[in-house]
């Protein structure tokens, strides 16, 4: 073979074996992205949804639990599906009145709701950090806040302020978090627990729609929706405020 001819054939073998090398390169980073996408799979799909996807879902949970239909729920299979991780499609800032239980309020399996409980339901910074937790890592699209009738700490929070009385113990924290909703409401007409009660609600959906700069960055990218709603005790019905 000619001198030509034989340096044709090297830089033919050079480009081939690049081309393979570069193929083969190729084809490992394919697989390796496809174990990856494997492995972050979530462990419920049903809970990857949009913020209005996830509020439609909720409000059809509550329906069932106020008519009484609520669904068998496989605890056992839940507890093995959720034993590498957690996709919770609602975050729930809830009262701790043990007559609310977000869970049957809304008929939700293990794994569906992140929830985060508090006399008075108000958003302290440990409750922010956690609910940025459920939005920044667990990729959480919706957060409500959840009052309820007859709340017994908004109830001595307008007591102790009427009558200039702090509360015992670690209880005047609570008054300090959830007076400016009672101040808000004292010249309004109609029932003042029902009105500060509602207005807490509000307060607390707005600091955490505003709250920078993980949960208000979500709300302006469409990511997260925070609302707000009112526990019926009687009849188990969330009542959602616009």
């Amino acid at each position: 073979m000619c001198d030509f001819c034989q340096r044709k054939t090297s830089a033919l073998s050079r480009r081939a074996f690049g081309l393979f090398a570069m193929s083969s390169a190729a084809l490992l980073l394919a697989r390796a992205a496809a174990d990856a996408k494997e492995a972050k799979s979530p462990p419920k799909p049903e809970n990857v949804l949009a913020p209005d996807g996830a509020l439609k879902r909720l409000r059809e949970g509550n329906e069932r639990y106020v008519e009484g239909e609520m669904r068998r729920h496989d605890f056992k299979r839940e507890r093995e599906a959720l034993a590498g991780g957690q996709n919770p499609y609602a975050a729930i800032l809830s009262c701790a009145d043990s007559r609310i239980a977000p869970e049957y309020a809304f008929d939700s399996s293990r794994g569906d709701l992140f929830v985060c409980r508090v006399a008075g339901n108000f958003a302290s910074d440990e409750t922010v950090a956690s609910m940025e937790y459920a939005v920044a890592v667990l990729s959480t699209p919706l957060i409500l806040v959840l009052g309820h009738e007859a709340c017994g700490a908004v109830e001595a929070t307008i007591k102790s302020i009427k009558e200039d009385k702090p509360l015992p113990g670690h209880m005047p924290s609570l008054v300090e978090a959830i007076a400016p909703a009672v101040k808000a409401v004292a010249s309004h007409s109609g029932d003042t627990l029902s009105n500060a009660i509602r207005q807490n609600v509000f307060d607390n959906v707005a600091k955490l729609k505003s709250a920078t700069p993980i949960l208000s960055a979500a709300v302006n990218d469409g990511k997260l929706k925070v609302v707000g709603g009112i526990y019926r005790l009687k009849s188990g019905k969330v009542e959602l405020l616009a």
